[in-house]
């Protein structure tokens, strides 16, 4: 039985019963290309966090005696620097050294011995110990700092640490560690095997590739943990508050109870507080945000 080929008159005509072409509507909360739900989502978004921000910048430069006879939400006519120099007369730059010690004190040990486990656990091979040590690390992240900080102040006071620095850089330190492990591990587990195995046919050594390889490979990862761990450990205010008691030893997030009172509380300072606090802080922000976004991206890429 013949079959008949249609021909290229009848394949380029289209059928008659075939049904027409669905043509693409723009949604209603779309207008072309713009997705206008998404935008104006994104403008509430910004409003919410920016209008808590210029509160506290403007109010910072009202004085006490004029703070509550103003709108909160307007500029002072007559800004002075008034509580800016109560709060820089009040200490400040033993709190901010305070902070600074115990900041540093506790990332910089952290990362290290955080990148070191992380290589050992990814080129360790198949060890129990170290899978055994990897789980505790994982383990760690489920255990929040408010539900261990009854023993921790035991085990400080047990230590003679109570009321120094190195008592709130201790568990700082223990804190930072399991986030920074599991960030660095997926970091290295994606750096290709085969420039493990060229550095070993070369003759290196573990330690050598460690340093030599994978240490400036995992550099986006490693500044990724290192602002990570030292935003938090800025911002730690239960440490302190629990582990200290000398006024000497306070960091910055306890240098507000400066200014609060048995009955009233000094607002404008303690918002030029918060803003000074602050600024470290947006500086090393900006100098590491390139780093901080492409080891957060390229450590979970697969």
């Amino acid at each position: 039985m013949a079959t008949t080929t249609p021909s290229a008159t009848e394949q380029a005509t289209p059928r008659r019963d075939a049904p027409p072409p669905r043509e693409h509507r723009p949604s209603r909360f779309s207008l072309g290309r713009y997705n206008l739900a998404g935008g104006l989502a994104g403008w509430v978004w910004v409003a919410i966090v920016l209008v808590p921000i210029y509160w506290i910048v403007i109010t910072s430069f009202k004085s006490q005696s004029t703070y509550f006879l103003t709108n909160p939400m307007l500029p002072s006519t007559e800004p002075t620097l008034e509580s800016y120099k109560l709060v820089i007369e009040s200490d400040f730059a033993r709190y901010f050294v305070n902070s600074l010690v115990v900041t540093v004190g506790a990332v910089a040990p952290a990362v290290l011995m955080s990148f070191m486990a992380s290589y050992a656990i990814v080129r360790g091979g198949n060890s129990v110990f170290l899978r055994l040590s990897n789980s505790l690390f994982l383990l760690g992240l489920a255990i929040p700092l408010q539900a261990v900080i009854i023993p921790v102040y035991l085990i400080i006071i047990r230590m003679r640490m109570y009321d120094s620095l190195g008592g709130m850089i201790l568990p700082s330190i223990a804190f930072a560690i399991p986030l920074s492990v599991l960030v660095l591990s997926n970091f290295i587990r994606d750096v290709p095997k085969e420039l493990f195995e060229s550095m070993r046919l070369d003759g290196a050594s573990e330690w050598t590739t460690m340093w030599r390889l994978a240490f400036p490979l995992t550099k986006p990862a490693l500044m990724t943990v290192t602002i990570y761990n030292a935003l938090l450990t800025w911002n730690n205010f239960l440490l302190p508050l629990i582990l200290t008691q000398d006024p000497s030893k306070r960091t910055l997030p306890l240098a507000v109870w400066s200014f609060q009172g048995q009955y009233g509380v000094n607002v404008p300072a303690v918002l030029a507080s918060v803003v000074l606090t602050t600024l470290p802080i947006v500086v090393f922000y900006a100098i590491g945000r390139r780093q901080l976004l492409a080891g957060l991206t390229a450590g979970f890429g697969k």
